[in-house]
């Protein structure tokens, strides 16, 4: 069989002999004991035998993972540490009690990632996902840099930790391990893991955000739409810590998230989106962002719909207000900036307005011409013939307008390009190039005779 296809309920149908195991002195009479009374009992049985004597049940199973090779062996007792999680999460913190301060109980998780089969992968990254974010330091507050005055040693072997399991998630997300079941473990772990604010830290410095924004697009399957959700949960619990927003903003994440929501009918995805969206509105340049893919208008769309969800109802009701507010703030500048970072060049009526130019040219200066050197990027890289024409016409404001326009424009070498769209097939496009030109060989001064 597979051991992609294998399930939990089959792996737990097997006996083990212990005693063989035993007898070869891989575990030791007291352990045989512990598993005689944990293995094949019922639930109940087994949660009070952990309620009574957990860290003893804990210290057996690490031991068979790290002494023992047998792969449907180690398949067998990852599934008894997973069914006991199921059962109850909290059992997760037996694996920091003081009483196994001097086992690693990491390790053999670890080496199983390395090592196992896709069933002994899947269970490995998923219990020690749970064990890491139950780390007791991690969930009495631990500073954002992993790091603790009480415990130093401990939260540096906890932080090595977590970076050799984001590390191996993410070799899954950039070369899966088995093409339909690898992506979807790794993101059901991030999902989990990026609760922690200090995994946050190590996950942006790991540049693992860039592998999980192209999962961002509609879906149609159950799996598709549970990995959708789980990959823009993790989004939603990136877009709490600023500089994971300060990467997002260079992204293409927003459009992603707004096409999705544009075409969702599942309740949970589009909640987690609104959500995620919310945190960013105010955040870089994100709300202006967000008025130019026309959320407004989707989010009105929204909520005419019949939603059950009062968090999804609430954060429909907050986004539209904080985007009326927004709008109402955003500058004619910040719009302008938007527009020709975005490459969408239209003519909106600030394109046109004296006043604009006189009272935002020296806003061009912002990030060494940052907007001026996309303008000339847009002669070369754009086939809409609009965008040109505004490109050219907004090249020779600024060379009208700017002190040293003619010099800045003729040192970024859009003489050439600016001349090749002179023979360009629309006439417009034509017609505000020759513009463009005139206003660069003349200057300012002659600027006047020049007006359309």
């Amino acid at each position: 069989m597979d051991r992609a296809d294998v399930t939990t309920e089959e792996v737990l149908k097997r006996d083990i002999p212990w005693e063989t195991y035993m007898s070869a002195k891989l575990i030791t009479e007291t352990h045989l004991q512990l598993l005689r009374r944990y293995d094949k009992k019922s639930a109940s049985q087994r949660a009070a035998l952990l309620d009574e004597d957990g860290p003893a049940f804990v210290q057996v199973f690490m031991n068979i993972l790290s002494d023992v090779s047998k792969e449907e062996t180690v398949e067998y007792v990852l599934a008894l540490i997973d069914e006991m999680l199921a059962a109850n999460l909290k059992q997760a913190r037996l694996f920091h009690d003081n009483s196994l301060s001097s086992e690693d109980t990491y390790q053999p998780f670890l080496r199983w990632l390395q090592e196992g089969n896709l069933f002994i992968q899947d269970k490995s990254s998923k219990i020690l996902t749970l064990i890491v974010s139950a780390h007791p330091k991690v969930q009495d507050g631990l500073v954002p840099n992993g790091e603790s005055s009480h415990s130093k040693s401990k939260i540096s072997k906890t932080d090595m930790v977590l970076n050799g399991l984001l590390d191996w998630l993410c070799s899954q997300l950039k070369t899966p391990s088995h093409p339909n079941r690898s992506v979807p473990m790794a993101i059901n772990c991030l999902a989990i893991l990026l609760r922690e604010p200090w995994v946050r830290v190590s996950f942006i410095q790991s540049d693992g955000v860039k592998l999980i924004i192209p999962l961002i697009s509609p879906a149609s399957s159950q799996q598709s739409i549970q990995l959708l959700y789980e990959t823009c949960l993790c989004i939603w619990l990136l877009s709490y810590y600023d500089a994971a927003v300060d990467y997002l903003a260079t992204t293409r994440v927003l459009p992603r998230l707004v096409e999705v929501v544009k075409g969702s009918t599942k309740e949970k995805v589009v909640r987690v989106i609104m959500l995620t969206l919310l945190n960013l509105l105010p955040k870089a340049a994100c709300g202006a962002q967000m008025i130019d893919l026309g959320l407004p208008q989707i989010v009105q769309s929204l909520k005419a719909q019949a939603w059950s969800d009062e968090d999804l109802l609430g954060a429909l009701n907050q986004l539209e207000d904080g985007l009326k507010e927004h709008i109402k703030t955003l500058s004619s500048f910040d719009k302008y900036k938007q527009e020709v970072l975005q490459g969408h060049l239209d003519w909106y009526p600030m394109h046109k307005d004296p006043g604009f130019w006189r009272e935002n040219i020296t806003n061009f200066e912002e990030n060494d011409f940052q907007i001026l050197r996309v303008l000339i990027t847009i002669l070369d890289t754009s086939s809409d013939p609009t965008a040109l024409s505004v490109a050219c016409y907004d090249l020779s404001q600024f060379i009208q307008y700017h002190p040293a326009g003619r010099i800045m424009v003729a040192d970024l070498k859009a003489k050439d390009r600016v001349m090749k769209l002179m023979n360009h097939e629309n006439a417009e496009v034509t017609r505000h190039a020759l513009l463009c030109i005139q206003r660069l060989f003349l200057g300012a001064k002659y600027a006047s005779l020049l007006q359309s």
